[in-house]
Order: C-alpha cells, then sequence, then structure tokens
C-alpha cells in the first residue's frame, strides 16, 4: 500500500474529508508535496512556524541535543538544561511577574493547567471564557470552547463555566468574586481574527483586579511575534496573571506552557504533592528547538517586518468578491459570501495557477467559527516575493470561483 491507501486505513479521522496532500518535504515558506509541486505555505501549522520549516538553527540545536539524551525524569524532578535555559529566555522577555513557567506538552495542556491553578489560586471554581473562542479538544478545554456545536457531543462537560462576548462591556459585569478566572484571546483567532478594543482590554484588567479574579490569555496562536510584538499582550499596554502559549513556542515541535508568577506557581506543588504533573512536558528536543526558534526570532528580528508584510498582503487582496479582509499583523482572515466558496478557492489554491515563472500553488485553510474566511497565518520571515505570488494565486483562485458561482 502507499501512503495514501495507509492513510485511509490506519490514521483515525479527524474529518470526513481531509485535504489528504502527501507532504514529503517542508524548507522555509514552501511545502513539497510526493510528485515534487511546490506550495507557498500561507498556514505554518496554524501559527507554528513562525521561522519558517525547518529553520537551520532549529535543526542544528534538535541534532545536537539528540546525541546528548532524549526523556530522562517526568518534568520537574530532575534538572535538564534545555527545559531551565529555555524557561530564563522566555521570562527574560516577558513582564516581572510572569517569571514562573509550566512546560507542557500542548497547547491544550497549557490550558487545562492553567484552569487548575486559577482554582486552586482563588479558592473558586466558575471559569468564564468567550464565545467564538478556541482553547483545545480535550474534556477541560473542550468545556470552554466558545460554540456548543462542539461541545454539545461530549457532555456533561465541566460545571460552573460561563461564556461572555468578546469586547463587549455588558460582559464585564459576569466577573464576580466567585470568578476564578477569565480565559480569553488577545485576538480571537478562530472567530476570523477579531480585534478587541484597547479600552476593553483594559477595562477587563481592571474588573479583573476589582474582583480578584484571574485574567488568563491565551497567546498560543498569537505569540511570538505574529501581531507584529512579541507578545499580543504587550499592544493593549495591560499584563495577564497566567499567559498560555503553545505552537510556535515549539520551533515546529510540540510544547506548550502556562506562565505565572512564581507565588502563585507553587501552589501546584504542595496539598498535594505533584498537584499538575507531566511525564513529557518540557520535552528536551522540544525545549531546545523552542529556544533556537525564539533566539532566530529575536536575532533576525521576524516581527520588525510584520506590519509592512501585513500592508502589502492587504494592499494586493483586492476583488470585488472579498467581502473584507480583516487582519493583525500576519493573522488575516478573507471574508468571502460562505464555507462553499471558501472550500472551493483553497482547492483551487492548491490545483495552481500558471503565472509569470511558472506554475504557483498555494496552501491555506479556514476557520473553524468563521468558515466564510480564508485563513492566512504564514510564516513571519515569507518574502515580499512569494507574498505577491502568494497573492496572484489566491486572486485567481477567487476570481475562478466567483464566476463559478454567480
Amino acid at each position: 500500500m502507499n501512503d495514501r491507501q495507509l492513510f485511509q486505513k490506519h490514521l483515525a479521522p479527524t474529518s470526513l474529508e481531509p485535504m489528504a496532500l502527501p507532504i514529503s518535504k517542508a524548507k522555509g515558506s514552501s511545502l513539497f508535496d510526493d510528485e515534487g509541486n511546490e506550495y507557498i505555505d500561507l498556514i505554518g501549522g496554524i501559527s507554528v512556524c513562525n521561522v519558517g520549516h525547518c529553520h537551520p538553527k532549529v535543526v542544528a540545536a534538535i541534532k545536537e541535543q539528540a546525541e546528548k539524551y532524549l526523556h530522562v525524569m517526568v518534568y520537574g524532578e530532575v534538572i535538564q538544561s534545555p527545559q531551565v535555559q529555555y524557561a530564563a529566555l522566555l521570562t527574560r522577555h516577558l513582564p516581572e511577574t510572569l517569571n514562573s513557567v509550566y512546560f507542557t506538552n500542548s497547547g491544550a495542556e497549557a490550558v487545562e493547567g492553567a484552569m487548575k491553578l486559577a482554582k486552586r489560586v482563588t479558592g473558586r471554581t466558575e471559569i468564564l471564557a468567550c464565545h467564538n473562542s478556541y482553547h483545545g479538544s480535550t474534556q477541560g478545554a473542550l468545556s470552554i470552547i466558545g460554540d456548543e456545536y462542539w461541545r454539545n457531543a461530549y457532555r456533561p462537560l465541566l460545571p460552573d463555566i460561563r461564556h461572555v462576548w468578546h469586547n463587549d462591556f455588558e460582559s464585564l459585569r459576569y466577573i464576580t468574586t466567585k470568578t476564578a478566572c477569565i480565559i480569553l484571546e488577545p485576538v480571537q483567532a478562530e472567530g476570523g481574527v477579531l480585534v478587541p478594543d484597547t479600552a476593553w482590554m483594559k477595562a477587563l484588567r481592571e474588573r479583573c483586579d476589582e474582583t480578584g479574579t484571574l485574567l488568563i490569555l491565551d497567546e498560543i496562536q498569537v505569540g511570538f511575534g505574529r501581531t507584529g510584538s512579541l507578545w499580543g499582550f504587550t499592544q493593549f499596554d495591560i499584563i495577564p496573571d497566567v499567559l498560555l502559549l503553545g505552537k510556535a513556542l515549539g520551533g515546529g515541535l510540540p510544547l506548550g506552557a502556562f506562565i505565572a508568577s512564581q507565588e502563585k506557581m507553587v501552589s501546584l506543588a504542595d496539598k498535594p504533592v505533584l498537584g499538575h504533573i507531566t511525564t513529557f512536558g518540557g520535552h528536551p528536543l522540544s525545549c531546545v528547538a523552542g529556544k533556537a526558534a525564539m533566539e532566530a526570532l529575536l536575532e533576525e528580528k521576524m516581527p520588525d517586518e510584520v506590519f509592512k508584510k501585513e500592508q502589502l498582503f492587504l494592499s494586493l487582496l483586492k476583488h470585488p468578491a472579498i467581502k473584507a479582509v480583516r487582519s493583525k499583523g500576519l493573522m488575516m482572515a478573507i471574508e468571502l459570501a460562505d464555507f462553499e466558496v471558501v472550500k472551493n478557492v483553497i482547492t483551487n489554491c492548491l490545483k495552481g495557477y500558471e503565472l509569470e515563472n511558472g506554475m504557483s500553488r498555494v496552501f491555506t485553510d479556514w476557520f473553524l467559527f468563521a468558515p466564510n474566511c480564508i485563513r492566512l497565518v504564514p510564516p513571519l520571515n515569507i518574502t515580499e516575493a512569494e507574498i505577491r505570488k502568494a497573492c496572484a494565486v489566491l486572486i485567481s483562485a477567487i476570481e475562478k470561483t466567483s464566476d463559478i458561482h454567480q
């Protein structure tokens, strides 16, 4: 059997119509299939590959660590240099109150740990999250996901969960002295790149302070330069009590983290001991890869180019069929008529178009809570030439699809 047949026979499906694109290689902002066709990657593993695929520094760090040791012990019981060095690097670039890092295997696990931390620190059980928010698919994270379509099939879920509206001042009144935490994305990604007002974010921070509620910001998709600053929350001039990281955190390898103050974190270490534990969280390969990626991001000043590249995308994504383009840095949503149109555009982008320099193809995707929008979250070091070529393919695909649907 070939890989496609084995994929269909042995891999558990996540949808009934997967893309099933057979990838054999990835480099920079490009993917290559098993026939050698190149695709400009506008997804980057959904905001994972911020420094591009197989960045030389990341690959070198992985190779070096692989010859030293891999797993040696459950998280937190022995000193592993990759973990402590990466934690130190992260905290050097965060506010003083975010000085203690708990590494997990994924962003969803970071959400789970943060929820436990909030309950332990506050002694409360109520958790608030936002409609149209996405925080992962594990049972706890699913309980706070912002759409009943995904929650309903798996009830009963966690009790004491309330959903409020993002960027809505009226919703702030639901944060009370009974609330352990409110968890939200600084920019709602799966909602189709919805950016809150700075005034609302500051009012949210103030309301949490008034009620003793922990403010947990999920930067799993937003962090590491995606919005043009290293962390998204800095653009709103607030500091969270707990920061959630994942995706780009591992430089292409699985890694998540929740970060808070040492004073708060110690509550998970006693009564009971090992109040939060993971076998593979903070795996040494993932930590060296993540550290190398973050160093490359900073050394090459990738966030500094984000706004310029955002404006280039915006200037090129012009077509009567495009209803809107929402963006925050290199997190963008192209709104079209409906999901059927979006699906056809994605398919046509994969098939490609003959441009001046030959056949060009684009790999892109859609949003869970905004299926009428095309998702763009390319590597931050995508070149201007690649942006121009990708946009030409997108516009060609939109044009073709629009002709069919008229």
